[in-house]
């Protein structure tokens, strides 16, 4: 993979794996010799090539709690040598690494293509699958499980809360009305319950598929995605060196709304609309690269359609 900076083409890696705004990261990152940068969702591995790439004595530490990562890691390993380790943990978890005096930081929240293009990982119901959903399939329990067995005050949270259906008492309902039939343990039986249940897309929203709110939600549940995230983004801060930048792209709203959160936090503004604490109150810890989120340019979303909702924010960390 080209590790050049290029407004007009976002380069794949050989596996076909497509690094979501990757020209920006590297530009917020610098990477340059001598750094050492964490990439916290290994993935398909693109964002932590291109860094490893940009100098001969870039050394990157990765992280993924996915084991398909693993040979994806491997790969890089063997081409990299000692400038690049990866440790299979969940990016939550990072206040147990034992590393620091990071130069850079990089979160790449959501699925990986891998993930998602995986069929017998259930994250779609473009594929008849078990409905799994698990990042890592090691731990926890499978979505078909949680489906089954949750209580309603759950189910409510995944579909509200987490995929904001906004008819989600529909779906939780035909959700425990299926327990025990078999509908809840393939994708696409589920897709067809939650489209029954749904109905047509009201006019005037988005035409999307109607069973996506919900299988994000229930995704969202199952791996804890947004408690990894609260507590991964204040870890990766403390890992950073002084001048370091932590990076983060999001890709729904709550993944975006806690990173937007964080990063006023670190800069000492108001975190949002009913955050009253008066300036002796703050700590300004960062300094804000901007103001707004950096989305993909039209020429990114062309050529990687599933860019499309990334939104990247970053901090510069002072002390």
């Amino acid at each position: 993979m080209s590790s050049s900076i290029d407004d007009a083409h976002t380069p794949a890696t050989a596996s076909g794996h497509v690094p979501v705004l990757l020209h920006e990261t590297l530009e917020l990152l610098a990477p340059r010799g001598g750094v050492k940068l964490l990439d916290g969702t290994f993935g398909g591995g693109g964002h932590a090539r291109a860094m490893l790439e940009s100098a001969d004595d870039v050394e990157v530490v990765a992280l993924d709690r996915d084991p398909a990562a693993l040979p994806r890691a491997e790969a890089l390993k063997a081409e990299f040598g000692e400038r690049f380790r990866l440790y299979h943990i969940n990016f939550g978890n990072l206040a147990e690494l034992n590393e620091s005096g990071f130069h850079g930081v990089l979160f790449d929240f959501g699925l990986s293509s891998f993930q998602l293009d995986t069929e017998e990982r259930g994250f779609s119901f473009r594929y008849d699958a078990p409905v799994d959903m698990r990042m890592n399939p090691a731990e926890g329990i499978s979505a078909a499980e949680f489906l089954e067995t949750a209580d309603e005050e759950s189910l409510v949270r995944a579909v509200r809360n987490y995929g904001e259906e906004q008819r989600w008492r529909r779906v939780v309902k035909a959700i425990i009305a299926a327990r025990g039939t078999g509908a809840l343990q393939r994708t696409q039986s589920l897709a067809g319950l939650i489209v029954d249940a749904v109905g047509p897309t009201p006019r005037g929203r988005k035409a999307v598929h109607p069973a996506t709110r919900t299988f994000q939600g229930i995704r969202v549940e199952v791996n804890d995605e947004l408690s990894a995230i609260e507590r991964g983004l204040p870890a990766a801060f403390d890992c950073l060196l002084p001048e370091g930048v932590l990076a983060a792209i999001s890709f729904h709203s709550l993944e975006d709304r806690i990173v937007k959160r964080f990063c006023r936090k670190m800069a000492g503004r108001p975190e949002h609309a009913r955050d009253s604490r008066t300036l002796d109150e703050r700590e300004v810890r960062a300094t804000m690269i901007s103001t707004r989120p950096i989305s993909p340019k039209e020429a990114e979303i062309a050529s990687n359609p599933r860019s499309r909702s990334a939104r990247l924010r970053s901090v510069r960390k002072i002390f």
